[in-house]
């Protein structure tokens, strides 16, 4: 199992990364790579450039011809022949072999929900079945969704004769999705008798991240072994396979290669899971790191407030990116308290990450003179809390812009939710790193950060004092806000949910909170239309899962 972490579009890098594995996989019958293994994925409306389909095809045929003794399967886009009943561009999973391409794979069922818009990029492959003899076992292929669908291919697989199934998968992270899989993967080795491999992509592109965690199902059902998450890895497993009479009614088999006496290899123990808040970490550590570096960038900045969602992000980033890489910009106002200034300064010492200050009292000064005159009267209340925060903003894209670094923003779920926010000022930069992640999860996280071998690294005091987004003498976030531990909850039924104001109203919560809650978030989406791209790491994350009208009038 070849668990990559391959680069959308940059096909002579993906080849590069392959081939650079198989000296690691010499002597073994076959390497089994990820869905879009060339390509990288999802690819988008990249696949409707027939030019980009054709380089994909070219650098397959590159890593065919770099195969030996050891079958490869990797994942890329197909182009269907010219005149086939099926054009179109398809998913597809070449089988290589002694420098040659072998066979292609196309996958049949196309996922349509969710993250996934399969169905506007591909179609569904219509090809006979088949299967491969490799090591002088038939075996199956098949391509993620394939595997899920209780009418997909894998029945005909099994029922053909195929000895071991293979699924290559692009299959991103949410909170419990490992679970979901493993339980697919060993139900469909328990049910059809053979044993299955599954190897998934590992990775961060644009909102989604892949957790790797490819896995080998034996026919009782039992995990024998796995690769890490969020980390490339080669895992290198002995199955043991019940050979079965080939019947006259089975499926076409290609020949790829005989069964010869191989060394033994040594079994990986499989790992232990990793705890919900751990994984979860290290899907934003692994998304950040590889946003910013696949983008062509090595440095960030943000602005520390003392508050606990900016010292969580640079801490990740921290983690991401290696602290000589991160730096923080401390902006105090005239409102900002001493505690979040020495709170800024003892985080960024603690984390070892370069950090400046900037008073922005002079420029906010002057706006608000600028606009007296234009106003005939002082800016006060949100006018004059998001003209300080729009200063910030302009001071982090100025410092990228000189110096080459990109824009980390630090706004949780809960706040986007309800647009606690300030367009153009606070949501101003490149990537949201915690966007995905409800306040109390941000408290959850810093504390399990500090928990870790190299820590406490977040001061106690930003853990412990009221978040406040200082924009005016003593504010504080319950006083715009219910309590998070109210907030929370809420949020999360209406938004992953779905569910309406009664229906939130007959589950037990207050009706005038409901109502005054779920306005603030119906208002606040044209906010969230015009906020950076930032880890979805849950069932349903702002933008690419919850699409709703921004011009919207209905209030059940």
């Amino acid at each position: 199992m070849v668990q990559t972490n391959s680069v959308v579009g940059d096909l002579d890098g993906n080849v590069e990364r392959i081939r650079s594995v198989l000296d690691q996989v010499d002597g073994c019958d076959l390497a089994v790579f990820p869905e879009m293994t060339v390509a990288g994925y999802p690819l988008e409306d990249l696949v409707l450039k027939p030019g980009f389909v054709t380089d994909c095809r070219s650098a397959v045929e590159v890593v065919a011809g770099s195969s030996g003794s050891c079958a490869l399967v990797i994942g890329f886009p197909d182009g269907a022949p010219k005149g086939s009943a099926s054009g179109g561009v398809q998913n597809a999973a070449a089988v290589c072999h002694e420098g040659g391409l072998v066979g292609v794979y196309h996958k049949r069922a196309l996922p349509n929900y969710d993250v996934f818009d399969e169905a506007r990029h591909f179609v569904s492959g219509v090809e006979p079945l088949q299967l491969y003899e490799i090591g002088g076992i038939r075996v199956g292929f098949v391509v993620c969704e394939d595997l899920w669908v209780a009418d997909g291919p894998v029945g005909g697989l099994v029922e053909g004769g195929a000895e071991l199934l293979v699924a290559i998968n692009g299959s991103p992270f949410h909170r419990g999705m490992l679970a979901e899989r493993e339980a697919v993967v060993v139900a469909t080795a328990a049910s059809s008798g053979v044993p299955v491999v599954y190897v998934n992509l590992v990775g961060g592109q644009d909102e989604l991240v892949f957790d790797g965690g490819s896995m080998v199902a034996d026919p009782a059902g039992q995990i024998i072994a796995r690769a890490p998450r969020f980390d490339e890895a080669v895992v290198i497993v002995d199955i043991d396979v019940t050979h079965v009479p080939v019947a006259e009614t089975g499926l076409p088999v290609i020949g790829v290669s005989d069964k010869v006496d191989r060394p033994d290899h040594v079994v990986a123990t499989p790992l232990d899971p990793l705890d919900p808040l751990a994984e979860l970490y290290g899907a934003l550590v692994t998304a950040t790191r590889d946003y910013v570096t696949k983008s062509g960038f090595t440095d960030i900045c943000l602005g520390l407030s003392g508050g606990i969602d900016s010292a969580l992000v640079a801490t990740i980033a921290a983690d991401a990116l290696g602290p000589d890489h991160v730096h923080g910009v401390l902006m105090p106002s005239r409102y900002s308290s001493g505690h979040s200034v020495s709170d800024a300064t003892e985080l960024a010492t603690t984390l070892g990450i370069d950090h400046r200050t900037i008073h922005i009292e002079d420029a906010h000064a002057s706006l608000v003179g600028l606009l007296e005159g234009s106003l005939g009267t002082v800016p006060t209340g949100p006018t004059d809390e998001n003209l300080q925060a729009r200063i910030r903003g302009v001071l982090l894209m100025a410092h990228a812009n000189s110096l080459g670094w990109l824009v980390l923003t630090t706004g949780n779920k809960s706040e986007s939710a309800v647009g606690y926010s300030t367009l153009y000022g606070d949501t101003a930069g490149a990537f949201a790193v915690i966007k995905d992640i409800y306040k109390l999860t941000v408290y959850e996280l810093a504390r399990w950060r500090n928990a870790q071998i190299d820590g406490p690294v977040i001061p106690e005091g930003i853990i412990s004092k009221p978040p406040s987004a200082e924009l005016r003498p003593d504010q504080r976030d319950d006083q715009s806000l219910p309590p998070y531990e109210v907030l929370d909850p809420m949020l999360e039924a209406y938004i992953e949910g779905d569910l309406t104001r009664a229906e939130l109203v007959a589950d037990g919560f207050d009706g005038e909170m409901v109502d005054r809650i779920t306005q603030l978030v119906d208002a606040a989406e044209f906010k969230r239309r015009q906020t950076p791209p930032g880890t979805r790491v849950s069932r349903k994350g702002f933008g690419r899962d919850r699409r709703l009208p921004v011009v919207n009038r209905y209030s059940g």
